[in-house]
Protein backbone atom coordinates (compact mmCIF):
# COMPACT_ATOMS: atom_id res chain seq x y z
CA UNK A 1 0.00 0.00 0.00
CA UNK A 2 1.54 3.40 -1.10
CA UNK A 3 1.63 6.27 1.33
CA UNK A 4 0.23 9.18 0.72
CA UNK A 5 2.08 11.97 1.85
CA UNK A 6 0.20 14.76 4.25
CA UNK A 7 -0.22 18.53 2.96
CA UNK A 8 2.83 20.43 4.14
CA UNK A 9 1.46 22.73 7.27
CA UNK A 10 1.23 26.71 6.86
CA UNK A 11 4.42 27.58 9.43
CA UNK A 12 2.81 30.18 12.13
CA UNK A 13 4.09 33.39 10.98
CA UNK A 14 2.84 33.11 7.77
CA UNK A 15 -0.51 34.18 7.31
CA UNK A 16 0.49 36.11 4.57
CA UNK A 17 1.56 33.17 2.33
CA UNK A 18 -0.86 32.75 -0.87
CA UNK A 19 -1.33 36.54 -1.00
CA UNK A 20 0.60 37.11 -4.38
CA UNK A 21 -1.17 34.40 -6.02
CA UNK A 22 -4.17 35.87 -4.86
CA UNK A 23 -3.34 39.33 -5.85
CA UNK A 24 -2.73 38.05 -9.25
CA UNK A 25 -6.24 36.37 -9.23
CA UNK A 26 -8.03 39.00 -8.11
CA UNK A 27 -6.47 41.19 -11.30
CA UNK A 28 -7.83 38.68 -13.85
CA UNK A 29 -11.17 39.12 -12.24
CA UNK A 30 -11.09 42.67 -11.75
CA UNK A 31 -9.58 42.98 -16.00
CA UNK A 32 -12.97 44.57 -17.22
CA UNK A 33 -14.16 46.66 -14.06
CA UNK A 34 -11.59 48.42 -12.99
CA UNK A 35 -10.56 49.64 -16.13
CA UNK A 36 -14.05 51.03 -16.43
CA UNK A 37 -14.07 52.70 -13.07
CA UNK A 38 -11.27 53.93 -13.97
CA UNK A 39 -12.27 55.35 -17.63
CA UNK A 40 -14.94 57.42 -16.18
CA UNK A 41 -13.06 58.51 -13.24
CA UNK A 42 -10.78 60.16 -16.76
CA UNK A 43 -13.80 61.05 -18.83
CA UNK A 44 -15.48 63.40 -15.80
CA UNK A 45 -12.11 64.73 -15.30
CA UNK A 46 -11.57 65.62 -18.80
CA UNK A 47 -15.10 66.53 -19.74
CA UNK A 48 -15.06 68.66 -16.61
CA UNK A 49 -11.89 70.82 -17.38
CA UNK A 50 -12.91 71.23 -21.13
CA UNK A 51 -16.65 72.34 -20.44
CA UNK A 52 -15.58 75.03 -17.61
CA UNK A 53 -12.39 76.12 -19.37
CA UNK A 54 -15.21 76.98 -22.63
CA UNK A 55 -18.18 78.62 -20.41
CA UNK A 56 -15.56 80.53 -18.00
CA UNK A 57 -12.27 81.55 -19.88
CA UNK A 58 -11.63 84.84 -18.56
CA UNK A 59 -10.66 85.91 -14.74
CA UNK A 60 -13.34 87.92 -14.24
CA UNK A 61 -16.53 85.49 -15.64
CA UNK A 62 -14.50 83.00 -12.73
CA UNK A 63 -14.59 85.57 -10.53
CA UNK A 64 -18.08 86.18 -10.96
CA UNK A 65 -19.30 83.07 -10.54
CA UNK A 66 -17.14 82.68 -7.29
CA UNK A 67 -18.60 85.47 -5.84
CA UNK A 68 -22.32 83.92 -6.02
CA UNK A 69 -21.51 80.39 -6.10
CA UNK A 70 -20.28 80.15 -2.50
CA UNK A 71 -23.50 82.19 -0.91
CA UNK A 72 -25.95 79.55 -1.85
CA UNK A 73 -26.23 76.54 0.54
CA UNK A 74 -27.78 74.21 -2.05
CA UNK A 75 -24.63 74.50 -4.49
CA UNK A 76 -22.39 74.28 -1.44
CA UNK A 77 -24.09 71.47 0.07
CA UNK A 78 -24.23 69.71 -3.62
CA UNK A 79 -20.31 70.50 -4.28
CA UNK A 80 -18.84 72.35 -1.52
CA UNK A 81 -17.31 75.60 -0.78
CA UNK A 82 -16.15 77.44 -3.49
CA UNK A 83 -12.52 78.42 -2.01
CA UNK A 84 -10.65 77.85 -5.25
CA UNK A 85 -13.43 78.85 -7.65
CA UNK A 86 -11.50 81.97 -8.95
CA UNK A 87 -8.93 79.49 -10.34
CA UNK A 88 -9.57 77.10 -13.62
CA UNK A 89 -8.62 74.28 -12.08
CA UNK A 90 -10.60 75.18 -8.77
CA UNK A 91 -13.59 75.83 -11.19
CA UNK A 92 -13.07 72.31 -13.20
CA UNK A 93 -13.06 70.23 -9.95
CA UNK A 94 -15.72 72.14 -8.01
CA UNK A 95 -18.13 69.88 -8.97
CA UNK A 96 -15.78 66.59 -9.31
CA UNK A 97 -14.44 66.85 -5.93
CA UNK A 98 -16.98 65.20 -3.80
CA UNK A 99 -18.57 62.86 -6.61
CA UNK A 100 -15.05 61.72 -7.99
CA UNK A 101 -14.11 60.87 -4.21
CA UNK A 102 -17.52 59.05 -4.16
CA UNK A 103 -16.85 56.85 -6.92
CA UNK A 104 -13.74 55.69 -5.97
CA UNK A 105 -15.17 55.65 -2.44
CA UNK A 106 -17.76 52.82 -3.97
CA UNK A 107 -14.82 51.49 -6.23
CA UNK A 108 -12.75 50.50 -3.17
CA UNK A 109 -15.68 49.17 -1.32
CA UNK A 110 -16.85 46.59 -4.37
CA UNK A 111 -12.96 46.08 -4.91
CA UNK A 112 -12.28 44.65 -1.29
CA UNK A 113 -15.47 43.18 -0.06
CA UNK A 114 -15.38 41.07 -3.35
CA UNK A 115 -12.40 40.02 -2.63
CA UNK A 116 -12.85 38.71 0.98
CA UNK A 117 -16.29 38.58 1.46
CA UNK A 118 -17.86 38.23 -1.26
CA UNK A 119 -15.37 35.03 -2.11
CA UNK A 120 -16.31 33.70 1.82
CA UNK A 121 -19.86 33.87 1.32
CA UNK A 122 -20.65 31.03 -1.52
CA UNK A 123 -17.62 29.20 0.07
CA UNK A 124 -14.89 29.53 -2.31
CA UNK A 125 -12.50 30.79 -0.13
CA UNK A 126 -12.46 28.46 2.36
CA UNK A 127 -11.50 25.73 -0.30
CA UNK A 128 -8.91 28.21 -1.51
CA UNK A 129 -7.45 28.16 2.49
CA UNK A 130 -7.22 24.67 2.39
CA UNK A 131 -4.06 24.71 0.44
CA UNK A 132 -1.06 26.66 1.47
CA UNK A 133 -2.59 30.12 2.01
CA UNK A 134 -2.52 32.08 4.61
CA UNK A 135 -5.56 33.38 6.79
CA UNK A 136 -4.59 37.20 6.41
CA UNK A 137 -3.90 36.46 2.47
CA UNK A 138 -7.45 36.87 0.81
CA UNK A 139 -7.70 40.06 2.50
CA UNK A 140 -4.40 41.59 1.91
CA UNK A 141 -4.95 41.05 -1.72
CA UNK A 142 -8.26 42.75 -1.04
CA UNK A 143 -6.24 45.40 0.22
CA UNK A 144 -3.50 45.85 -2.30
CA UNK A 145 -5.67 45.54 -5.46
CA UNK A 146 -8.25 48.53 -4.02
CA UNK A 147 -4.91 50.79 -2.77
CA UNK A 148 -3.25 50.04 -6.13
CA UNK A 149 -6.29 51.10 -8.32
CA UNK A 150 -6.67 54.10 -6.39
CA UNK A 151 -2.69 54.97 -6.68
CA UNK A 152 -3.89 54.47 -10.80
CA UNK A 153 -6.81 56.87 -10.43
CA UNK A 154 -3.82 59.68 -9.37
CA UNK A 155 -2.20 59.81 -12.88
CA UNK A 156 -5.34 58.91 -14.51
CA UNK A 157 -7.70 61.91 -12.78
CA UNK A 158 -4.61 64.03 -13.49
CA UNK A 159 -3.86 63.12 -16.90
CA UNK A 160 -7.89 63.85 -17.84
CA UNK A 161 -7.71 67.63 -16.08
CA UNK A 162 -4.17 68.16 -18.24
CA UNK A 163 -6.19 67.07 -21.10
CA UNK A 164 -8.56 70.44 -20.59
CA UNK A 165 -5.68 72.96 -19.86
CA UNK A 166 -5.43 72.81 -15.86
CA UNK A 167 -1.37 72.73 -14.18
CA UNK A 168 -0.19 69.67 -14.14
CA UNK A 169 0.92 70.66 -9.95
CA UNK A 170 -2.33 70.96 -9.68
CA UNK A 171 -4.27 68.21 -11.64
CA UNK A 172 -2.29 65.67 -10.16
CA UNK A 173 -2.59 67.58 -6.51
CA UNK A 174 -6.54 66.65 -6.99
CA UNK A 175 -5.53 63.38 -8.23
CA UNK A 176 -4.08 62.55 -4.79
CA UNK A 177 -6.86 64.17 -2.67
CA UNK A 178 -9.86 61.93 -4.96
CA UNK A 179 -7.87 59.22 -3.84
CA UNK A 180 -7.43 59.30 -0.38
CA UNK A 181 -11.26 59.18 -0.23
CA UNK A 182 -10.52 55.89 -2.28
CA UNK A 183 -7.84 54.83 0.45
CA UNK A 184 -10.12 55.29 3.95
CA UNK A 185 -12.86 53.46 2.35
CA UNK A 186 -10.84 50.59 1.88
CA UNK A 187 -10.13 50.24 5.60
CA UNK A 188 -13.70 51.06 5.88
CA UNK A 189 -14.87 48.15 3.71
CA UNK A 190 -12.29 45.81 5.41
CA UNK A 191 -13.73 46.33 8.77
CA UNK A 192 -17.61 45.91 7.31
CA UNK A 193 -16.41 42.83 6.11
CA UNK A 194 -15.03 41.01 8.96
CA UNK A 195 -18.92 42.31 10.89
CA UNK A 196 -21.54 40.30 8.78
CA UNK A 197 -21.65 36.85 6.89
CA UNK A 198 -23.40 38.63 3.59
CA UNK A 199 -21.25 40.27 1.69
CA UNK A 200 -24.46 42.90 0.15
CA UNK A 201 -24.53 43.37 3.89
CA UNK A 202 -20.96 44.61 4.37
CA UNK A 203 -21.06 46.55 1.11
CA UNK A 204 -24.35 48.01 2.21
CA UNK A 205 -23.01 49.25 5.46
CA UNK A 206 -19.48 50.53 4.18
CA UNK A 207 -21.96 52.81 1.38
CA UNK A 208 -24.45 53.96 4.28
CA UNK A 209 -21.05 54.91 6.04
CA UNK A 210 -20.50 57.06 2.59
CA UNK A 211 -23.71 58.49 2.59
CA UNK A 212 -23.09 59.59 6.41
CA UNK A 213 -19.95 60.82 5.54
CA UNK A 214 -21.85 62.76 2.49
CA UNK A 215 -24.57 64.04 4.58
CA UNK A 216 -21.80 65.11 7.79
CA UNK A 217 -19.31 67.17 4.93
CA UNK A 218 -22.69 69.17 3.44
CA UNK A 219 -23.96 70.42 7.07
CA UNK A 220 -20.46 71.28 8.24
CA UNK A 221 -19.71 73.09 5.05
CA UNK A 222 -23.23 74.88 4.85
CA UNK A 223 -23.62 74.90 8.92
CA UNK A 224 -20.95 77.82 10.66
CA UNK A 225 -22.10 76.32 14.19
CA UNK A 226 -21.19 72.95 13.27
CA UNK A 227 -18.17 73.13 10.48
CA UNK A 228 -16.18 70.73 12.46
CA UNK A 229 -18.04 68.30 10.70
CA UNK A 230 -16.46 68.55 7.66
CA UNK A 231 -13.30 67.41 9.40
CA UNK A 232 -15.64 63.97 10.60
CA UNK A 233 -15.71 63.04 6.68
CA UNK A 234 -13.44 61.71 4.67
CA UNK A 235 -14.69 63.56 1.91
CA UNK A 236 -14.47 66.21 3.46
CA UNK A 237 -10.64 66.07 3.49
CA UNK A 238 -10.67 65.77 -0.45
CA UNK A 239 -11.96 69.71 -0.48
CA UNK A 240 -9.47 70.47 2.22
CA UNK A 241 -6.67 69.88 0.42
CA UNK A 242 -7.73 72.71 -1.80
CA UNK A 243 -5.33 71.15 -5.00
CA UNK A 244 -5.56 74.78 -6.48
CA UNK A 245 -4.86 77.29 -3.93
CA UNK A 246 -1.86 78.93 -3.30
CA UNK A 247 -0.62 76.93 -0.76
CA UNK A 248 -2.52 73.59 -0.84
CA UNK A 249 -3.55 72.07 2.75
CA UNK A 250 -1.11 68.35 1.89
CA UNK A 251 -0.87 67.80 5.41
CA UNK A 252 -4.78 66.62 5.45
CA UNK A 253 -3.55 63.63 3.01
CA UNK A 254 -1.82 62.45 6.18
CA UNK A 255 -5.17 62.56 8.05
CA UNK A 256 -6.09 59.62 5.26
CA UNK A 257 -3.20 58.03 5.61
CA UNK A 258 -3.65 57.63 9.43
CA UNK A 259 -7.33 56.74 9.12
CA UNK A 260 -7.01 54.31 6.59
CA UNK A 261 -3.69 52.83 8.57
CA UNK A 262 -5.98 52.54 11.97
CA UNK A 263 -8.80 51.48 9.74
CA UNK A 264 -6.74 48.79 8.26
CA UNK A 265 -5.11 47.72 11.27
CA UNK A 266 -8.71 46.99 13.11
CA UNK A 267 -10.20 45.06 9.80
CA UNK A 268 -7.03 42.46 10.57
CA UNK A 269 -7.30 42.63 14.31
CA UNK A 270 -11.55 41.70 13.73
CA UNK A 271 -10.59 39.27 10.73
CA UNK A 272 -8.11 37.27 13.51
CA UNK A 273 -11.02 36.95 15.39
CA UNK A 274 -13.48 34.93 13.36
CA UNK A 275 -13.81 31.77 11.42
CA UNK A 276 -13.99 31.66 7.86
CA UNK A 277 -17.56 32.28 6.39
CA UNK A 278 -18.76 33.14 9.80
CA UNK A 279 -18.88 37.42 10.86
CA UNK A 280 -18.46 38.85 14.12
CA UNK A 281 -22.41 39.62 14.05
CA UNK A 282 -24.03 36.33 14.39
CA UNK A 283 -27.40 36.27 11.73
CA UNK A 284 -30.69 36.29 13.85
CA UNK A 285 -31.83 32.59 13.51
CA UNK A 286 -35.68 32.54 12.13
CA UNK A 287 -38.49 30.68 13.36
CA UNK A 288 -38.27 26.63 12.27
CA UNK A 289 -41.63 27.15 10.42
CA UNK A 290 -42.00 29.92 8.30
CA UNK A 291 -45.17 32.31 8.69
CA UNK A 292 -48.28 32.54 6.41
CA UNK A 293 -46.75 35.80 4.82
CA UNK A 294 -43.45 33.47 3.60
CA UNK A 295 -45.51 31.14 1.94
CA UNK A 296 -45.02 32.38 -1.85
CA UNK A 297 -42.47 33.70 -3.90
CA UNK A 298 -43.28 37.30 -4.12
CA UNK A 299 -43.42 37.59 -0.11
CA UNK A 300 -39.91 36.24 -0.12
CA UNK A 301 -38.72 38.54 -2.19
CA UNK A 302 -40.53 41.18 -0.49
CA UNK A 303 -38.69 39.85 3.18
CA UNK A 304 -35.24 39.68 0.96
CA UNK A 305 -35.35 42.67 0.37
CA UNK A 306 -36.81 45.55 2.36
CA UNK A 307 -33.95 46.36 4.93
CA UNK A 308 -32.83 47.51 1.59
CA UNK A 309 -35.40 49.65 0.61
CA UNK A 310 -36.16 50.99 3.91
CA UNK A 311 -32.76 52.56 3.97
CA UNK A 312 -33.09 53.86 0.60
CA UNK A 313 -36.21 55.13 1.42
CA UNK A 314 -34.37 57.02 4.40
CA UNK A 315 -31.65 58.31 2.25
CA UNK A 316 -34.46 59.74 -0.22
CA UNK A 317 -36.20 61.61 2.27
CA UNK A 318 -33.16 63.22 3.77
CA UNK A 319 -31.77 64.02 0.62
CA UNK A 320 -35.20 65.27 -1.11
CA UNK A 321 -35.84 67.03 2.06
CA UNK A 322 -32.13 69.09 1.90
CA UNK A 323 -32.84 69.77 -2.03
CA UNK A 324 -36.32 70.98 -1.84
CA UNK A 325 -35.35 73.53 1.35
CA UNK A 326 -32.78 75.04 -0.72
CA UNK A 327 -34.72 75.26 -4.09
CA UNK A 328 -36.13 78.92 -3.25
CA UNK A 329 -32.38 80.74 -2.94
CA UNK A 330 -31.25 79.02 -6.38
CA UNK A 331 -32.26 82.57 -8.05
CA UNK A 332 -29.83 84.28 -6.12
CA UNK A 333 -27.78 82.30 -7.10
CA UNK A 334 -27.43 82.35 -10.55
CA UNK A 335 -26.75 86.08 -10.82
CA UNK A 336 -24.61 85.46 -14.08
CA UNK A 337 -25.24 84.72 -17.17
CA UNK A 338 -22.80 81.41 -17.03
CA UNK A 339 -24.08 80.31 -14.23
CA UNK A 340 -27.98 80.68 -15.54
CA UNK A 341 -26.72 78.77 -18.42
CA UNK A 342 -25.08 76.09 -16.64
CA UNK A 343 -28.17 74.96 -14.50
CA UNK A 344 -30.66 75.23 -17.40
CA UNK A 345 -28.73 72.98 -19.16
CA UNK A 346 -28.65 70.52 -16.20
CA UNK A 347 -32.51 71.32 -15.52
CA UNK A 348 -34.10 72.02 -18.84
CA UNK A 349 -35.70 75.36 -20.35
CA UNK A 350 -37.91 76.31 -17.43
CA UNK A 351 -36.90 79.13 -15.62
CA UNK A 352 -34.69 78.60 -12.70
CA UNK A 353 -35.89 77.65 -9.70
CA UNK A 354 -38.01 75.27 -11.91
CA UNK A 355 -34.65 74.32 -13.52
CA UNK A 356 -33.14 73.12 -10.49
CA UNK A 357 -35.90 70.91 -9.18
CA UNK A 358 -35.75 69.01 -12.56
CA UNK A 359 -32.60 68.03 -11.94
CA UNK A 360 -32.82 67.08 -8.18
CA UNK A 361 -35.31 65.11 -9.50
CA UNK A 362 -33.36 63.62 -11.99
CA UNK A 363 -30.82 62.84 -9.49
CA UNK A 364 -33.48 60.82 -7.94
CA UNK A 365 -34.58 58.83 -10.98
CA UNK A 366 -30.85 58.00 -11.00
CA UNK A 367 -30.96 56.49 -7.25
CA UNK A 368 -34.02 54.99 -7.78
CA UNK A 369 -32.42 52.95 -10.87
CA UNK A 370 -29.42 52.07 -8.60
CA UNK A 371 -32.58 50.29 -5.70
CA UNK A 372 -33.60 49.01 -9.24
CA UNK A 373 -30.69 47.48 -10.45
CA UNK A 374 -29.41 45.94 -6.56
CA UNK A 375 -32.94 44.33 -6.41
CA UNK A 376 -33.14 42.56 -9.59
CA UNK A 377 -28.90 41.54 -9.09
CA UNK A 378 -30.40 40.08 -6.23
CA UNK A 379 -31.69 36.68 -8.61
CA UNK A 380 -28.10 36.28 -9.61
CA UNK A 381 -27.04 36.34 -6.28
CA UNK A 382 -29.63 34.01 -5.26
CA UNK A 383 -28.82 31.45 -8.06
CA UNK A 384 -24.48 31.96 -7.48
CA UNK A 385 -25.00 31.37 -4.10
CA UNK A 386 -27.19 27.77 -4.54
CA UNK A 387 -30.37 29.80 -2.90
CA UNK A 388 -32.48 29.70 -5.79
CA UNK A 389 -31.91 26.37 -6.88
CA UNK A 390 -34.28 24.13 -3.93
CA UNK A 391 -36.64 26.78 -4.14
CA UNK A 392 -37.54 25.90 -7.78
CA UNK A 393 -37.38 22.07 -6.95
CA UNK A 394 -41.00 22.93 -5.58
CA UNK A 395 -43.72 23.75 -7.62
CA UNK A 396 -42.51 27.60 -8.01
CA UNK A 397 -42.02 28.15 -11.48
CA UNK A 398 -38.84 30.26 -12.56
CA UNK A 399 -40.71 32.50 -14.34
CA UNK A 400 -42.87 33.29 -11.10
CA UNK A 401 -39.65 33.59 -9.05
CA UNK A 402 -37.86 35.79 -11.00
CA UNK A 403 -41.28 38.25 -11.62
CA UNK A 404 -41.76 38.22 -7.74
CA UNK A 405 -38.15 40.14 -7.54
CA UNK A 406 -38.86 42.34 -10.05
CA UNK A 407 -42.48 43.78 -8.66
CA UNK A 408 -40.57 44.35 -5.55
CA UNK A 409 -38.26 46.26 -7.77
CA UNK A 410 -41.20 48.39 -9.39
CA UNK A 411 -43.20 48.96 -6.54
CA UNK A 412 -39.71 50.25 -4.52
CA UNK A 413 -39.01 52.14 -7.83
CA UNK A 414 -42.61 53.92 -7.63
CA UNK A 415 -42.22 54.38 -3.86
CA UNK A 416 -39.25 56.27 -3.76
CA UNK A 417 -39.90 58.40 -6.38
CA UNK A 418 -43.33 59.07 -4.77
CA UNK A 419 -41.72 59.35 -1.25
CA UNK A 420 -38.74 62.02 -2.54
CA UNK A 421 -41.45 63.78 -4.14
CA UNK A 422 -43.91 64.46 -1.41
CA UNK A 423 -40.47 65.56 0.80
CA UNK A 424 -39.15 67.90 -1.54
CA UNK A 425 -42.35 69.51 -2.27
CA UNK A 426 -43.18 69.59 1.23
CA UNK A 427 -40.12 71.32 1.97
CA UNK A 428 -40.10 73.70 -1.23
CA UNK A 429 -43.84 74.34 0.14
CA UNK A 430 -42.82 75.27 3.43
CA UNK A 431 -40.08 77.92 2.08
CA UNK A 432 -42.50 79.71 -0.47
CA UNK A 433 -46.09 79.00 1.66
CA UNK A 434 -47.21 77.25 -1.47
CA UNK A 435 -47.66 73.22 -0.01
CA UNK A 436 -50.65 73.05 -1.54
CA UNK A 437 -49.46 73.69 -4.71
CA UNK A 438 -45.69 72.53 -4.89
CA UNK A 439 -46.17 68.60 -3.76
CA UNK A 440 -48.59 67.92 -6.15
CA UNK A 441 -46.13 69.53 -8.78
CA UNK A 442 -43.14 67.25 -7.21
CA UNK A 443 -44.75 64.68 -6.66
CA UNK A 444 -45.38 64.16 -10.47
CA UNK A 445 -41.70 65.34 -11.51
CA UNK A 446 -40.87 61.97 -9.18
CA UNK A 447 -42.82 59.84 -10.88
CA UNK A 448 -42.14 60.31 -14.77
CA UNK A 449 -38.67 59.64 -13.69
CA UNK A 450 -39.84 55.90 -12.99
CA UNK A 451 -40.01 54.64 -16.35
CA UNK A 452 -36.25 55.07 -16.85
CA UNK A 453 -35.44 53.67 -13.75
CA UNK A 454 -37.77 50.65 -14.57
CA UNK A 455 -35.77 50.32 -17.89
CA UNK A 456 -32.58 49.84 -16.38
CA UNK A 457 -34.11 46.95 -14.19
CA UNK A 458 -35.30 45.64 -17.35
CA UNK A 459 -31.62 45.98 -18.60
CA UNK A 460 -30.28 44.28 -15.67
CA UNK A 461 -32.80 41.04 -15.95
CA UNK A 462 -31.95 41.01 -19.58
CA UNK A 463 -28.49 40.34 -18.94
CA UNK A 464 -29.84 37.78 -16.13
CA UNK A 465 -31.77 35.51 -18.54
CA UNK A 466 -29.32 35.82 -21.70
CA UNK A 467 -26.20 36.66 -20.56
CA UNK A 468 -25.77 35.64 -16.67
CA UNK A 469 -21.76 35.88 -16.67
CA UNK A 470 -22.02 39.50 -17.48
CA UNK A 471 -25.30 40.44 -15.21
CA UNK A 472 -22.79 42.77 -13.25
CA UNK A 473 -22.05 44.73 -16.23
CA UNK A 474 -25.45 46.18 -15.29
CA UNK A 475 -23.27 48.76 -13.07
CA UNK A 476 -22.06 50.01 -15.93
CA UNK A 477 -24.60 50.53 -18.07
CA UNK A 478 -25.95 52.69 -15.43
CA UNK A 479 -22.61 54.31 -15.17
CA UNK A 480 -22.70 55.21 -18.83
CA UNK A 481 -26.35 56.24 -18.22
CA UNK A 482 -25.61 58.72 -15.66
CA UNK A 483 -22.70 60.32 -17.72
CA UNK A 484 -24.89 61.39 -20.76
CA UNK A 485 -27.78 62.09 -19.33
CA UNK A 486 -26.61 64.08 -16.56
CA UNK A 487 -23.12 65.67 -17.67
CA UNK A 488 -23.63 65.62 -21.66
CA UNK A 489 -25.00 68.39 -21.49
CA UNK A 490 -22.22 69.99 -20.16
CA UNK A 491 -19.82 68.24 -22.33
CA UNK A 492 -21.88 69.48 -25.63
CA UNK A 493 -21.85 65.67 -26.67
CA UNK A 494 -23.72 64.95 -29.73
CA UNK A 495 -27.57 64.41 -29.63
CA UNK A 496 -27.82 61.33 -30.91
CA UNK A 497 -25.39 59.93 -28.02
CA UNK A 498 -27.30 61.58 -25.45
CA UNK A 499 -30.55 60.10 -26.54
CA UNK A 500 -28.78 56.64 -25.57
CA UNK A 501 -29.76 57.34 -22.09
CA UNK A 502 -33.03 56.82 -21.07
CA UNK A 503 -32.90 59.01 -18.51
CA UNK A 504 -32.11 62.11 -21.67
CA UNK A 505 -36.01 61.16 -23.04
CA UNK A 506 -37.48 61.68 -19.23
CA UNK A 507 -40.03 65.00 -19.38
CA UNK A 508 -37.96 67.52 -17.40
CA UNK A 509 -40.79 68.34 -14.60
CA UNK A 510 -41.53 70.64 -13.23
CA UNK A 511 -42.37 73.17 -15.47
CA UNK A 512 -41.76 71.43 -19.00
CA UNK A 513 -44.55 69.96 -20.97
CA UNK A 514 -45.77 66.26 -20.80
CA UNK A 515 -46.10 64.28 -23.42
CA UNK A 516 -47.25 60.54 -23.30
CA UNK A 517 -44.68 59.65 -26.38
CA UNK A 518 -41.56 59.06 -24.74
CA UNK A 519 -42.77 57.68 -21.39
CA UNK A 520 -44.75 54.96 -23.19
CA UNK A 521 -41.63 54.15 -25.67
CA UNK A 522 -39.68 54.07 -22.26
CA UNK A 523 -42.21 51.47 -20.81
CA UNK A 524 -42.69 49.42 -23.79
CA UNK A 525 -38.63 49.37 -24.51
CA UNK A 526 -38.84 47.90 -20.81
CA UNK A 527 -41.54 45.28 -21.20
CA UNK A 528 -39.51 44.05 -24.34
CA UNK A 529 -36.20 43.72 -22.48
CA UNK A 530 -37.96 42.33 -19.05
CA UNK A 531 -39.32 39.53 -21.40
CA UNK A 532 -36.85 38.48 -23.19
CA UNK A 533 -34.78 38.35 -20.15
CA UNK A 534 -37.63 35.50 -18.51
CA UNK A 535 -37.66 33.38 -21.63
CA UNK A 536 -33.49 33.63 -21.37
CA UNK A 537 -33.96 32.27 -17.51
CA UNK A 538 -36.80 29.84 -18.35
CA UNK A 539 -34.67 28.28 -21.39
CA UNK A 540 -31.27 28.31 -19.60
CA UNK A 541 -29.07 26.33 -17.16
CA UNK A 542 -29.97 27.74 -13.18
CA UNK A 543 -26.03 28.15 -12.20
Amino acid sequence: MTAVAAPAPVARGTGLVGTGALVRLALRRDRVMLPVWLGVQFLLAAGSASSVKGLYATDASREAFAATAGNNPATVAMYGPSTDLATLGGLATWKLGVYGAALLALMSIFTLVRHTRGDEEPGRLELVCAGVVGRYAALTAGVIVALAANLVAVPVVGVGLMSGGIAASGAFAFGFAVAAAGFVFTGIAAVTAQLTEASRAANGMAAATLAAAYLLRAVGDTTHQVSFLSWISPLGWTLQVRAFAAHPHFWVLGLALVATAVLLTTGYALSGHRDIGAGLVPPRPGPAVGGPLLRSPLALAWRLSRGLLLGWAVAFVAVSAALGSVAAGIADFASTAQVRDMITKLGGEQNLVDAYLSFAMSAAGILAAVYATQTVLRLRTEETSLRAEPLLATRVGRIRWAASHLAVAAVGVVGLLALGGVVAGLAHGLRTHDVGGQVPRLLAAGLVQAPAALLVAAIAMFLIGVLPRLSTAAWAVLGAFLLLGEFGGLFKLNQRVLDVSPFTHTPRLPGADVTATPIVALLLVAVVLTAAGLIGLRRRDIG
